[in-house]
């Protein structure tokens, strides 16, 4: 998927508010999450000396932590190509095998949608 017009709007808002995480806080990547009652968590990379969480883990753990039971959606901004497994995990973690995973470029373009499964 290239067009991002044809996303659903609140998927266009997860990847709005990922590459607003992104730019915002000048990390590689950012990444945002919808829970299964429409709220969403945004974060950017975590690169400390003594803790190191992707973009994708860290929304994840914010939804954890703020009691979140499931995940509807999550989007990814990145210049990766791809989603690493252990963020595809810690979505399926939450959100089960089918949560989609949107991966976006730096632009917001959509490049494309896996199953964190």
């Amino acid at each position: 998927m290239n067009d991002s017009s044809a996303l659903d709007p609140e998927d266009r808002k997860i990847v709005t508010l990922a590459r607003s995480a992104r730019a915002r806080n000048g990390v590689p990547e950012g990444a945002a999450v919808r829970d299964e009652t429409g709220r969403t968590y945004v974060a950017g990379t975590v690169d400390l000396d003594s803790l190191k969480l992707s973009a994708l883990q860290t929304a994840v753990a914010m939804a954890v932590a703020s009691g979140a039971k499931s995940l509807e959606a999550a989007a990814v901004v990145t210049d990766a190509e791809s989603v690493a497994p252990e963020d595809r995990a810690a979505v399926r973690d939450l959100g089960g095998p089918r949560t989609p995973v949107l991966v976006a470029g730096p632009d917001g373009t959509v490049r494309a949608t896996v199953s964190a499964g």
